[in-house]
């Protein structure tokens, strides 16, 4: 029951691609039908819609993984989404940063994906755990889990799009200057981060062992903190838009308490059972933030 289709690497990156583009399409029908409702609203039918759409794809392969692409994937669609929705005839800068930073996001964890991905043989492992221990529940625990819960974070992160693709002009400001600093900067701290772990993975020698250098030198987990960092940056530039829109805090607040009680825990407790020297790195290298004191 457990057996993955025997497909090739290219004719699994292939076979993505189409599952990703048809998500787009049902998403786009599935919004139309609720034209004239509130953005958020549109959005959200059309993001639901492609999660099953996703979903199915998964159990039909037998295999989560699927769903792992679209948590790149979908900020670019939810920014072209707003783009038509709101009827825009021109961008201003502020709604320019915004999307060339999320265009830079995805390209960069969309490209990371598939670059190490052998293909549908292949499982997240956090994906094999959930089958072990969920049993015959195993897709209900992976759709809620797996494919609805972390659409909803990324639902929210986008969040802050809206304001700032509403904005009526408001001038730059200090919150534009940190919105772009942490933005961009986040993109290309978690790259760096991920491109020193895959030329360490790359040496033969240090299977099994710890990277202790470059950015994980700093902190255990760098691309994780890229990550988390990029959404508080999106919403930077929505406070900057308007005072008001401090609700968008909502995306990037949610987000670091996922990655903090969820994905980095379970990260921890694998390598704590298969990474050689991870307990003493532990003990002596911050978990998130790049500060060495918190260690003392």
């Amino acid at each position: 029951m457990n057996q993955k289709p025997a497909l090739s690497r290219s004719a699994s990156i292939w076979l993505s691609l189409f599952i990703y583009l048809l998500a787009i399409l049902v998403a786009v029908l599935v919004g139309r039908l609720f034209n004239g409702y509130h953005p958020l609203v549109m959005i959200g039918a059309g993001d639901l819609a492609a999660t099953i759409l996703v979903f199915f794809f998964s159990v039909l392969l037998n295999n989560s993984s699927a769903y792992d692409p679209y948590w790149s994937v979908k900020p670019i669609v939810i920014a072209a989404a707003y783009y038509f929705m709101l009827d825009l005839e021109s961008l201003n800068l502020r709604q320019w940063l915004v999307y060339g930073g999320t265009m830079l996001y995805a390209l960069r964890l969309t490209s990371n994906f598939y670059r190490d991905w052998p293909g549908f043989v292949h499982e997240d492992w956090r994906y094999v755990n959930f089958r072990k221990s969920s049993g015959k529940y195993y897709w209900l625990v992976s759709f809620l889990a797996i494919h609805l819960f972390p659409t909803i974070m990324v639902y929210l992160g986008c969040l802050a799009m809206l304001p700032v693709l509403e904005d009526a002009g408001r001038s730059l400001n200090l919150w534009d200057l940190a919105g772009a600093f942490v933005l961009f900067g986040s993109v290309i701290y978690a790259f760096v981060a991920d491109e020193q772990l895959r030329r360490f993975r790359n040496v033969a020698a240090n299977k099994g062992k710890t990277i202790q250098t470059g950015l994980w030198k700093l902190h255990r987990h760098p691309n994780y903190f890229g990550e988390i960092s990029t959404w508080w940056g999106l919403t930077f530039f929505a406070i900057a838009a308007g005072c008001d829109n401090w609700w968008t805090l909502a995306g990037p607040f949610t987000i670091t308490i996922m990655f903090l009680f969820a994905s980095i825990p379970l990260i921890e407790k694998r390598n704590l059972g298969k990474r050689q020297g991870y307990s003493d790195y532990k003990k002596s290298t911050p978990m998130l933030l790049p500060l060495k004191f918190l260690n003392k």
